[in-house]
């Protein structure tokens, strides 16, 4: 129910890498959380900032809104539509809002059964990795019937810099999706002309210094700069994960009838990092596979050489 100061209760299901950067946000907006995550220890960290753990997810439906993060579309129907999820009860939410990335047939589906049980559900995917979120500049955007987008943007709007609300269905999905499509055709671009900068004899890190003082530079590339200098594949997001997004935007583009020649080539190359090793590796991790097919030398690969 509705606190005594007229703001929502809320609850987080998911409190992952993502799910926990998505909710820190919010517990320091001042916000009486309540968490709930299938491995109960990963939310103490939530827990110690002032987050009240809780121990089903039975407890959670008895806020007014839930926010979830999962890794999976059978995850986000599990815990909402399956046999112990968020409808179950006879206290349910008034809103639930996933942030996941997760396929609009999924998505669809969970709207279909949060509908019919007089649930609104707004899908909210987020752009930006948990680095990204902590330092309160993530992107947020939603989809879901406009007075539930609208009595929850106040939230996401904590959660970010931006929530943009893009349609009454699954659209916020299919825009997330082209967006991931989008940085990883980037990043491919990014890791062959660097690559043919440095076979043609110019040093990585001047490279990409004279890059990020164009107009073709960005902000995103400028904060991953050293990462790439430095040959550091500590996960951000990882190769695995943009697979998933390009399974599932190219998936749209066939059902929608366009043509992504150059995101499908970015497909299969970033099949042959998985296949090389990278699987578990942030993306830019992309460099060593070009860098290879390339025939770099070994020297030149490695940075400060």
């Amino acid at each position: 129910m509705t606190t005594a100061g007229g703001r929502d209760t809320l609850g987080w299901l998911g409190t992952g890498r993502m799910g926990s950067a998505l909710a820190g946000r919010l517990v320091e907006a001042g916000h009486a959380l309540r968490v709930w995550n299938r491995t109960a220890a990963k939310t103490d960290p939530l827990v110690e900032r002032g987050a009240r753990a809780v121990a089903t997810i039975g407890d959670l439906a008895a806020c007014d809104v839930v926010f979830v993060t999962v890794a999976t579309p059978a995850d986000l129907l599990e815990v909402v539509a399956g046999p112990a999820g968020l409808l179950t009860g006879t206290t349910r939410p008034a809103v639930v809002v996933d942030c996941s990335t997760v396929s609009s047939e999924a998505s669809a589906r969970v709207r279909a059964a949060t509908t019919e049980a007089g649930v609104a559900f707004v899908a909210a995917p987020v752009s930006g990795n948990a680095h990204v979120v902590t330092e309160g500049r993530a992107c947020i955007v939603a989809s879901g019937p406009l007075e539930a987008y609208e009595r929850v943007a106040p939230y996401l709007q904590q959660m970010g810099t931006v929530a943009v609300h893009v349609g009454e269905q699954e659209q916020s999905r299919l825009v997330k999706l082209c967006t991931n499509l989008y940085l990883g055709v980037m990043v491919q671009s990014l890791v062959e002309v660097t690559t043919l900068a440095e076979k043609g004899g110019t040093d990585r890190e001047a490279f990409l210094a004279f890059l990020n003082e164009t107009v073709l530079g960005s902000e995103w590339v400028r904060r991953r700069t050293p990462d790439l200098v430095a040959r550091d594949w500590t996960p951000t997001f990882t190769t695995e994960l943009l697979r998933k997004d390009f399974d599932l935007g190219l998936g749209a583009a066939r059902d929608l009838e366009v043509p992504m020649p150059v995101a499908a080539a970015v497909h299969q190359l970033i099949q042959a990092a998985i296949g090389a090793g990278a699987r578990d590796q942030d993306f830019l991790a992309l460099y060593e596979q070009q860098a290879r097919a390339a025939a770099l030398p070994e020297r030149d690969v490695r940075a400060g050489d």
